[in-house]
């Protein structure tokens, strides 16, 4: 009796080892599962945060894209057409120094437009034609909004000689890059030489007072 209770122990021991080793086993799959789920998890965690850069990315490509739109159209506001004779007015007026007449060219249009060089300007009399000879100045590019005014200035030597000298009584001007003229009513006096005097010269438009 005693060897038969003594085996019946040892069984019931093994069963149970056999129990908590099965139980032990059970844990560690679980622990498996719930390592894999967290590192799933953290996956698609990372994966959203890329997108995230991705979209942001995108915003500044967008945000540059209209930078540049509009400096292009701020460019393309810039740039306006050349005057023409027909868009302008036409005046003159004594300049500060003596032997100095001023041209003034008003935009009588309706859009801006520009003027650079030299005008065409020739002086007429009774005797013949003279054309003026173009100064040293450099011309600058001058934009002229409707209802405003340039100038440019003609130069040419006083008649201190005593005698009659030569009058002229007409002014042909023509704008820079144009080939239509405007005729002016003037009154310069300038001394009869064998042209060994002071030339007549022209500054470019926008030069001078």
């Amino acid at each position: 009796m005693r060897v038969q209770k003594l085996s019946l122990l040892a069984i019931a021991v093994a069963a149970g080892l056999s129990l908590t080793a099965c139980q032990g086993d059970n844990g560690a799959s679980a622990g498996t599962s719930d390592s894999s789920s967290a590192q799933s998890s953290g996956s698609q965690s990372s994966n959203s945060q890329g997108s995230g850069d991705s979209s942001a990315s995108t915003g500044k490509g967008t945000a540059t894209a209209q930078s540049d739109t509009g400096n292009g159209a701020s460019a393309t506001g810039s740039n306006s057409k050349a005057c023409q004779t027909s868009q302008l007015a036409f005046s003159s007026s004594g300049g500060m120094a003596e032997g100095t007449l001023i041209i003034n060219l008003k935009n009588t249009g309706s859009a801006t437009c520009t003027l650079k060089g030299f005008p065409g300007a020739d002086l007429k009399s009774k005797d013949g034609t003279i054309s003026a000879i173009r100064s040293k100045l450099t011309p600058p590019q001058v934009s002229v909004k409707p209802g405003e005014e340039t100038r440019f200035t003609l130069h040419y030597p006083s008649n201190n000689s005593g005698g009659s000298g030569v009058t002229f009584t007409s002014l042909v001007v023509t704008p820079p890059d144009e080939t239509h003229s405007h005729t002016l009513p003037v009154s310069i006096n300038v001394p009869a030489s064998d042209s060994t005097g002071p030339a007549i010269t022209v500054d470019p438009v926008g030069t001078g007072k």
